[in-house]
Formats: C-alpha cells, structure tokens, sequence
C-alpha cells in the first residue's frame, strides 16, 4: 500500500514550486503538533485534545482572529461519558433450536451513545430491508410494521434510484423514529461487500465510551433505546429458521435491488452493564471579522473537529489513535486557510467564523451544540463549510465538495472548479453516508446550507483503491499517525479551492438557498 501512495504522488512533489512546499511543511508542522503521541489521540475531555486545543488558540490568537466563544475561545460544553463493560454483559439469541449464547463484542457490539443504556433487553427481531423510511421519496421500509416491543435489524444500502444524501438522511433519523415508535432497540448490519472497517477494528474501538449531552432536552430521544452491530462473517446467524436465506439478501442489497421485510424466528435477550460519569469539553470558536459594515454581522462557518478516539486497545504494540488525517489535518487547513484570508488581497465582506469542535467521533455532538445554540445570532449564520478527513495520499486531480447538488453553495463551488481546472467528481460510494457523518450535517439539520470537501475521485479507479486501503487498514487505528506517507503539497492546493469558495459566498451579494427540489429545505421551514 506504501509504494501505491508512494506511485500516485512522487511526481505530484518533484514538480511543486518551492513556495508550494514551504506552505505545506507548515501546514504538515500543524499536523504532526496536533497528531503528536503527547496529545494521547486527543479523546473529547481529556487533558490531550485541551493541549491540543491550546495550540489551535495560539495559532488563532497569532493570526489576529478574535474571540467568539461563551468563555473567551472556547464554548463549554457538559456531557455524560457511558462505558458498556463487556466483561459483565450477556448476550444470547433464542430461537426454534433453543439458546446461543453470543460474545460481547466477538458477535454483536452494543453502542453507549445516544443516552442512559437499559439494564435488560429481551424482544423478538422484525426485519426491516434497508430500515430507510422516506415516503416524501416514495419508499418507507417500516409500511405496515408494527415496530413496537421489537428490536429491528436492517442491512446496509439502499435503492440506486435514492440519492446518497436523502439515505444518509433516514439512517441517522433511523434510531430516534423508531425509539418514539416504542421500538426496543435496532440492529445494523453491512453485507461482507461493504464493509469498510474489518471487525476486528469495530472489536477495538468497541472498548471507547461514548458520550451524550447532560440536558436530556438536546438529545435526539429521551426513550431509553439500543442500537448495535453485528459481526458480517456472523450475519446468518439472525435469519436462521425464518426461511430466508442471508446471502440472497446480502447480493440484492449489494446490487440496490429490493429487500423483503419480514419477522425473524429468534428473540434476542440481553443484560448490558454500564457506568457513567459527568465529562466537559469545549468547542474552539474565532472570529475574523467582515470588510463590509453592511455585511459583517453575517457569518460563514468554516469547521473542523479536533478530537480523535484518544488512547484505546492496542494493534501491534500501539494504543495512541493519534487521529493525523482524521482530523488533524482539517484543523490544519482551517487554520492556514485562516492565514491566506488574512494575507489576501480579497478580504471577505462577511464575518468568518471559525469553529474547531469537539464530540466529532462521539455523534458529533459539538457542532450539534454550536448549531443548536450559536455564539452568534443563529439567523446571521449564512453556510457552513466543513473540512473533514480530505485525504491527500494522491494527486488532487478533481474535488467532490458533499452536498453540492443541494444549495446554491454547488454553484460557487462549481464556478471555483472551473476557474482552477478542478472538476467536481459526484461521490463515488454514496452508500457510505459521508453526509451525515461529519459536522456540516449538525448545520444542515438546523436549516443552514453546507458544504463538506473531499478529493475527488472515481469508483473504479487507482485513487480508490488507495482510498479503500486507507481505510481499511489506517482510518480510526493507532497508524493514523504522522509516520504515514502524505502528500502536503496537495493539501495546499485543496486549501486554496476552500479558500476561494469561502471568498465566494462571504462575498455575495445574496445569501446561500436551498436549491427548491432539495429535501433539505425543510429544515429553513421553507
């Protein structure tokens, strides 16, 4: 994999010019401080993402923003931590052949996010296909099905005929609809074709806590609910002595075709131990103000979090997940796209507010705080553009900037595109969620047009290959780390395409919409 990254980019930095590579050893000298085995993976709370957090106000303070938290730089923030303790949990699927016992997490791995856990389960399993309720798309996996008392297991994927986006959508709904359904708890499966984290990885990181806000009104849900994953080599297991056979369900799944819903034959009994403590962290928030009088009491948001999965089971002697390109690299960018708008000759005419949050790996739970209660006013916050895991193990060749076909931001990032001959590429696995799985989906949820910005690239092609690499043998593991091979030089160029972007919208005339046949929109109550 070391001589693919290698292949991709060696010409990439033999031909940048010297300017080029001075920008982006200062942007990778950012990288490695956040990422350094000192800030111990910088986990939401600990005193590693706080000196973490100390360097990014010293580097906004150096650049001259000011700022714009609720406590100086930082907003504060109040959660619960949960713990499952897998040693004293049980597990154990009863069906016409009698008990199987199940291993916590060897089989199935019960998530503590999302609020106080119960101390029992016991339910019969309703199979739901994709678990994807969207009548307002003409598709509701859950017509018909009585949900309540059950537990739902669902599979990955979904209709072609669906956009990535809108799906993205009804999975992160998912477990809050079907908890006010009196729902017991839901289980996900992923066919063995899209697994993008080997089990044994899910296995590791099942032994991190998870977090949920202290004031129950900012959680999703206050009906105690259980989600969990399933081993994919051990899926069969669920379906056994219903009639169907898993495999099939799997190929229609991987091929978009339609999945039946029906009652499976086992009931899954379940005592989970928990222990939980009060933790605090805060969000990192700066301000450059606008050039215009007119203008400046508006904002664009850039964001990016700060915190990783910190220090967790070890792989091959290692236990720091020092987070490097997730997502101490978006933290980087932010803060040399901060530098350029300072030095630029174009000064944005609306303010730029920066937010470094924390709680990303954890649901991202502090951009749901910013958005949900702003140190600005929340009418003034025009756009969120949100920088995340952009990946530069290989040429920048075009960008896919998420969510573009749903705003009037798509057309200030297709007019960028143009103007640096860097086409947009529409996401290549629209099945992985990508557009809710990092902070701009906190904005969008609050009716605020967003952008999130990757490198673009085919699914069929070399660069997929090392991005599928990239994250099956680096993404949340201790080798995210700055030991990995990079190209910096072409962060400098996606750095410059935000850059502008972010020129573009704080310059308008009009604020961002919502394109009319988006189904976003109704999050603006439009």
């Amino acid at each position: 994999m070391r001589i693919l990254f290698l292949a991709l980019g060696l010409l990439a930095i033999a031909d940048a010019p010297a300017i080029a590579q001075d920008r982006a050893a200062r942007w990778w000298s950012h990288v490695e401080a956040l990422a350094s085995d000192a800030n111990e993976g910088r986990a939401t709370g600990s005193p590693g993402y706080d000196r973490a957090a100390d360097y990014v106000i010293g580097q906004f303070r150096a650049l001259g923003l000011k700022p714009a938290g609720t406590e100086g730089y930082r907003q504060p923030i109040s959660f619960v931590e949960q713990r499952i303790s897998a040693e004293e949990s049980r597990a154990v699927l009863i069906g016409p052949t009698g008990e199987r016992p199940l291993s916590t997490p060897g089989d199935i791995i019960f998530s503590a996010a999302g609020g106080p856990l119960p101390q029992s389960l016991d339910a019969p399993l309703l199979f739901a296909s994709y678990g994807l309720h969207l009548p307002e798309a003409g598709h509701d996996d859950f017509a018909g099905l009585d949900v309540k008392g059950k537990i739902i297991v669902v599979i990955s994927g979904g209709p072609r005929t669906i956009s990535g986006a809108l799906k993205s959508h009804a999975r992160s709904d998912r477990a809050a609809w079907l908890a006010r359904r009196g729902a017991a708890g839901l289980i996900m499966l992923v066919t063995p074709k899209q697994v993008e984290i080997p089990w044994e990885r899910r296995m590791a990181l099942s032994t991190q806590p998870a977090l949920f806000f202290k004031d129950a009104s900012l959680r999703d849900s206050a009906t105690p609910f259980v989600t969990a994953q399933w081993d994919p080599a051990r899926s069969a297991l669920l379906f056994e002595g219903s009639g169907k056979d898993f495999s099939a369900i799997a190929a229609a799944a991987d091929a978009s075709a339609p999945v039946p819903s029906f009652p499976l034959a086992q009931r899954l009994k379940a005592d989970i131990a928990s222990r939980r403590a009060d933790l605090s962290s805060s969000n990192i928030i700066a301000v450059m103000p606008g050039a215009d009088p007119q203008l400046r009491n508006e904002y664009v948001i850039l964001s990016a979090h700060l915190d990783g999965y910190g220090v967790g089971t070890p792989i091959r002697g290692d236990a720091i997940y020092n987070g490097a390109l997730d997502n101490a690299s978006g933290v980087a960018s932010l803060i040399e796209i901060a530098r350029a708008l300072r030095e630029g000759k174009e000064k944005p005419r609306r303010s730029i507010l920066f937010a470094i949050v924390t709680g990303e790996e954890k649901g991202l739970l502090g951009s749901r705080y910013f958005a949900r209660r702003p140190t600005v006013s929340r009418k003034a916050i025009t756009a969120n553009l949100n920088f995340d895991m952009a990946l530069p193990i290989f040429p920048l060749t075009s960008v896919t900037p998420i969510g573009y076909d749903q705003s009037s931001l798509g057309d200030a990032a297709a007019a960028v595109s143009t103007e640096m001959k860097l086409p947009i590429t529409p996401d290549p696995f629209p099945d992985r969620n990508v557009f809710i799985r990092s902070d701009q989906y906190s904005f969008i949820r609050e009716g605020i047009p967003a952008l999130f910005f990757k490198y673009g690239f085919k699914a069929d092609s070399p660069e997929a290959t090392v991005e599928k690499a990239w994250r099956a043998n680096i993404y949340h593991s201790p080798f995210d780390d700055a030991r990995q091979p990079v190209l910096p030089a072409e962060s400098v160029k996606l750095n410059d395409y935000v850059t502008a972007v972010t020129l573009r919208v704080a310059n308008a005339d009009e604020r961002p919409q919502w394109n009319k046949d988006s189904f976003f929109r109704r999050f603006a109550g439009e």
